[in-house]
């Protein structure tokens, strides 16, 4: 399969200042997607937005999303991306091959890093689970039923997220999870209680690969196997406000057509895991068009019938609220393939990060969220 690829960015350069930013039109959201090691692209994204002075004002992430989103809301300002830093440089330590092997043939550093994630888990994530060992159908509970434990990150995010920083409600945090019993999503959100580490574990807990995590007394898998994309929660939020999201997404909604069984998991993974994002946002533009639509006729009628008990619940479903979506799209890789999202080598990593960092660089410095829009459209896609 064939993909137009972006080769890794320079490193960054050292010792940039902050800039301040211009007027923003309302409140600043990251909206961060599920992908494993694919989520060093956001990461460098919140790099770029730290370094021109954006900070978000609420943060949704889903798996991956969640873990960094957790360590973006959870930390000041002035800590968030060091904390970043130490999150993946601890995961991507040990999957470094290269010149270790003389007699290596291409794509054989690739094949040892992935061996040892498989085969030993990623340090400060996950480690193997002995007891799935015991066999498929042995009882092991919704809590131990996977391959791999997530107790190591449970301790990972005790030292990199400050839980407390959360509850004080400056930047709200929004994690997505889906009930093992009940197969709907949940939406845990900091702005109606505490938040804690199980609630970022149970957004990324990818069966059958980590376990099932008991919040409430209920089990919750990753948010992704319901909806890897979570920007219908901001859409949906009440009350709506005006808003500049900054959407991350890390996989590929399009691309060619598989021609062997690697490009075939790939692109079934893509696909699944893109979670349709371009038709929910055309969907959301068709409901907020009708939003604004509300408004304006309800400006229109009567005082004695806006006064109307019924009328008045109508008219509540109108609003005149603008949210620009700035779309950031990951850029595949050189030589990515079916296993990119398990690709937490220190060169996969910085890749991404610096994919992120210089594409939201380039948004940033564009602000197309300054270009006078249609005064009917309630969502405006900046792709």
């Amino acid at each position: 399969m064939t993909h137009t690829r972006a080769r890794p960015a320079a490193p960054a350069v050292t010792g940039k200042s902050r800039k301040i930013p211009t007027a923003l039109p309302g409140q600043v959201v990251l909206v961060m997607q599920g992908g494993g090691a694919l989520g060093a692209f956001q990461a460098g994204v919140y790099e770029a937005m730290h370094e021109a002075g954006i900070e978000p004002d609420w943060v949704v992430g889903t798996s991956i999303g969640a873990i960094n989103g957790a360590i973006i809301a959870g930390n000041a300002s002035q800590d968030r991306v060091a904390r970043l830093k130490a999150f993946w440089s601890l995961v991507g330590k040990g999957r470094a091959f290269a010149g270790a092997w003389p007699w290596r043939s291409p794509g054989f550093d690739k094949m040892m890093n992935n061996l040892a994630t498989v085969t030993g888990g990623i340090p400060g994530f996950f480690a193997p689970n002995l007891r799935s060992w015991s066999g498929m159908d042995a009882p092991l509970g919704v809590e131990n039923a996977s391959y791999y434990s997530t107790a190591a990150l449970r301790q990972t995010l005790a030292g990199l997220v400050d839980f407390g920083q959360l509850d004080q409600g400056k930047v709200r945090l929004t994690l997505g999870a889906v009930n093992v019993r009940s197969g709907r999503m949940r939406y845990f959100d900091s702005r109606d209680g505490q938040l804690n580490a199980d609630h970022v574990m149970a957004s990324g807990a990818l069966a059958p690969a980590f376990p099932a995590v008991m919040v409430d007394g209920e089990p919750y898998w990753d948010g992704g196997l319901y909806s890897n994309t979570p920007i219908e929660v901001v859409m949906d939020d009440h009350p709506r406000r005006d808003s500049l999201i900054f959407a991350a997404r890390l996989w590929q909604e399009e691309d060619a057509i598989p021609r062997s069984l690697g490009n075939v998991i790939s692109r079934l993974k893509d696909i699944q895991y893109a979670s349709r994002a371009e038709s929910h946002l055309a969907r959301q533009q068709q409901l907020h068009r009708l939003r604004h639509v509300v408004r304006e006729l309800g400006s229109l009628l009567p005082e004695s019938v806006r006064a109307r008990p019924e009328v008045g619940e109508w008219l509540e479903l109108g609003c005149c609220t603008v949210m620009h979506v700035l779309t950031l799209r990951a850029p595949a890789l050189e030589g990515e393939d079916q296993t990119k999202d398990i690709d937490f080598s220190p060169a996969g990593i910085e890749a991404r990060w610096n994919a992120g960092r210089e594409l939201v660089r380039e948004r940033i410095a564009q602000a197309p969220w300054k270009v006078p829009v249609d005064p009917g459209a309630g969502i405006v896609v900046h792709g």
